[in-house]
């Protein structure tokens, strides 16, 4: 029988209760023989009086050996009787007790199991307050975030194969067109497969770059640096692409900002993404604004647009490799949703934040990080 198997947790805790149960009603039955007597003669001593003695009164000496005999053979039938009823009502419970605690923890062991075997779906009853419904819950918790992380593995391979096809397909054709006479070997010709064979490297690249800074094996080597300095060298890298969008780009960072102890490639890195990610989501005629303040702990430096906006639906997901607001839109500009994955990863390998804002479609978006102050 399942209930009675060897080490099972039922009949560890139905074993444990009736220890319990045995130990109370030994304990009940030696306290009981051992104090009966001496509490019935005392109050038959106080009943008869301080006086009173066996030796004056012979017939009372009968009268109260036979009722301390019957005294104590009635205790004992009343505490086997009594004591057999608590004993099995005791049993009774702590079935009862064992299976209201073995009960969830066994759909939680058969639903891990089918969890183990590919069937991320499954859930678990959480009801009540007790420790065992918060353990339901948070494993209810486990199994949405590996089913969530199985379905972004899923159309990660999707993507990854899409960003992929594309460009060999575009280099196919024009492979296939040289070879068969249709397209002609021209210097446009190989410039075209070139690009796409850039393109194909700057997915290799950033990839590779995603791999490591997911895994924390990106290599960083911070140096004392002036915040203000770092988003002078990302503005002046994308002034010439705002200036030919016609999109305003305004600065604002105090020269009292306090030095940040970073490295300075990967924060640029941070910054040009922000700015780059802006600029692609301003119309021209628009204004970006990279901003920069501090508290005694942080500098905190944000990067406002007042372009495209930001649905509230996808604001949670903004930071998740591949994803795309507008895949369309994106795939069209070049970008394979990975910069803000990857900057997500630098930005907390420098023991930072980041994070994203915006009142809605139309209403542009903020995206902002903060460092930490560089301490004397």
């Amino acid at each position: 029988m399942a209930f009675w198997r060897r080490g099972g947790l039922r009949a560890r805790l139905f074993l444990a209760h009736v220890i319990v149960i045995v130990a109370g009603a030994v304990t009940l039955f030696v306290v009981t023989l051992v104090t009966a007597p001496t509490l019935h003669d005392r109050l038959m001593a106080a009943v008869l009086g301080p006086g009173h003695t066996v030796a004056q009164n012979p017939d009372m000496a009968a009268m109260e050996q036979a009722t301390s005999a019957i005294f104590q053979t009635a205790t004992q039938q009343a505490l086997l009787l009594s004591g057999g009823a608590a004993i099995l009502v005791a049993v009774v419970v702590s079935l009862l007790i064992s299976a209201r605690i073995v009960t969830p923890v066994r759909h939680m062991l058969a639903a891990s199991r089918r969890i183990a075997a590919g069937h991320y779906a499954e859930r678990v009853p959480a009801q009540g307050a007790d420790e065992l419904a918060a353990l339901a819950a948070q494993f209810n918790t486990m199994a949405r975030e590996l089913e969530a992380t199985e379905q972004r593995r899923v159309a990660l391979i999707g993507d990854v194969a899409h960003e992929l096809r594309t460009p060999l397909s575009t280099i196919a054709g024009y492979i296939e067109g040289v070879l068969d006479g249709v397209v002609l070997p021209s210097d446009e010709t190989w410039a075209l497969m070139q690009d796409e064979v850039g393109r194909l490297v700057r997915l290799v690249r950033d990839l590779q770059e995603l791999s490591r800074a997911e895994a924390k094996q990106i290599a960083l080597h911070p140096s004392p640096m002036a915040c203000a300095s770092l988003i002078a060298q990302a503005v002046a890298r994308l002034a010439p692409q705002y200036a030919e969008k016609g999109v305003d780009l305004v600065v604002a960072a105090p020269a009292d900002l306090p030095t940040i102890e970073v490295d300075p490639d990967r924060m640029l890195q941070v910054l040009v993404n922000l700015l780059g990610n802006a600029l692609r989501a301003t119309s021209a005629g628009g204004r970006v604004a990279a901003t920069a303040q501090h508290t005694d702990e942080a500098v905190i430096v944000t990067v406002a647009d007042t372009g495209i906006g930001i649905d509230a639906a996808h604001l949670p997901h903004l930071f998740e490799r591949f994803y795309r607001v507008d895949p369309a839109r994106s795939r069209g500009l070049g970008g394979h949703g990975i910069g803000l994955t990857i900057s997500k990863s630098l930005v907390e390998a420098h023991g930072g934040q980041i994070w994203a804002a915006s009142d809605g479609l139309g209403a542009g978006a903020t995206f902002g990080f903060t460092l930490p102050v560089r301490q004397p």
